[in-house]
């Protein structure tokens, strides 16, 4: 006999959703975790009374009213508006590109003359259809944003020079022809008071986890614990590797304590020129409008993906989206194994799209 209706591997937001919705519907659930804490890559730590983001920048938004009524029963949220800053060489620019990054760049003052200067480069590139990243770039916001603000960052960002990644990865990005400094243009928007650490243990509250356990290395026994498993780890990994790695980007990050009250006057400075190694320089306390004495700052490299390493990006390209359909067809077939989540997915989630998926899977799962 089973002690448990769900074994839950992965104590990220997918797993503590699906927890939290199973404990309510009167199931029992086991959640387990390889690392030795819960939260997933949306844990904070604090350091000298900061909520450190460990796994880099986590900033909530979403359009999705009933994500963020799902959110606020477990945490409050402050009023936090992303709003980055772009280093280039010494220059600073506002992040997302709008009339100042515009007057800054060029000198206009008004939209139509903004809008003008895109076109005219646009047409001097001789862009129709865009058929890759640079192109597709270019054809938003003409060829000196380009070469100043996304060329450089997006290489380091993707391990590939831009003219061979694909167009699809840069229609996220934001052009604004207003003054507006709000990166995500989002309804709600903010960052957990206390940490998203704190928020996944209140969706844990009354469930068991067993931490620094890892699930593909006591599978047998584990499994047998309960009568299902929710999996949200990489599915490649699941099944063996059997048909190939998955490939991914990963982050490494550097994160000191400087004994100063402000570091760079900003929540996140994006650093676009190639030379520079790393991608970005997070200051943590600006996530809280911190007064603390002292600043704790984190610089972001990106790297590509190797086993050991923490995989962060899934490389959506034509051969991994091809692979991932094959493994996806495996899962198919696993008759007590519901696969969920960025890793199970292979998919880029935002963490308002996770809580959304879980809660589907939930209304699916549970009824």
């Amino acid at each position: 006999m089973s002690q448990y209706d769900y074994l839950v591997v992965g104590a990220g937001l997918y797993g503590a959703v699906f927890a939290q919705e199973a404990k309510k519907a009167g199931k029992t659930c086991l959640v387990i975790d390889r690392r030795p804490q819960i939260a997933g890559n949306v844990f904070t730590q604090e350091m000298e009374g900061i909520h450190v983001h460990i796994y880099g920048a986590h900033i909530f938004h979403t359009n999705n009213e009933k994500v963020w009524e799902y959110v606020n029963r477990f945490a409050r949220f402050n009023r936090f508006t992303n709003s980055p800053v772009a280093n280039y060489r010494g220059e600073l620019y506002s992040l997302p590109f709008n009339m100042y990054t515009f007057n800054k760049m060029w000198g206009v003052v008004t939209p139509q003359e903004a809008a003008a200067k895109i076109e005219e480069q646009k047409k001097a590139a001789g862009i129709t259809e865009p058929r890759n990243l640079e192109e597709q770039a270019i054809s938003l916001v003409g060829t000196d944003i380009y070469e100043k603000l996304v060329k450089g960052y997006t290489e380091k960002q993707w391990g590939r020079p831009c003219d061979q990644l694909p167009a699809f990865i840069i229609k996220r990005l934001p052009v604004r022809l207003t003054f507006d400094n709000n990166y995500f243009n989002a309804l709600y928007q903010g960052i957990p008071m206390g940490g998203y650490t704190k928020m996944v243990a209140n969706m844990l509250e009354g469930t068991e986890v067993r931490l620094n356990t890892d699930y593909l290395e006591h599978r047998k026994e584990l499994s047998a614990l309960a009568d299902k498993v929710v999996y949200t780890g990489p599915i490649d990994a699941y099944f063996d590797y059997s048909l190939g790695a998955l490939e991914y980007r990963s982050v490494r990050f550097e994160t000191e304590v400087l004994d100063m009250p402000n570091f760079q006057g900003n929540a996140a400075v994006n650093y676009t020129d190639r030379e520079t190694p790393w991608t970005r320089i997070i200051e943590h306390k600006w996530f809280e409008f911190g007064t603390q004495p002292k600043t704790v700052i984190s610089r972001e490299y990106s790297s590509e993906w190797k086993p050991g390493d923490e995989p962060y990006y899934p490389v959506n390209d034509e051969k991994n989206g091809k692979l991932y359909e094959q493994y996806r067809e495996l899962a198919q077939k696993e008759t007590n194994v519901l696969f969920g989540g960025r890793l199970g997915e292979y998919k880029y989630y935002d963490m308002d799209a996770v809580i959304a998926a879980a809660l589907d899977m939930c209304e699916r799962e549970l009824g």
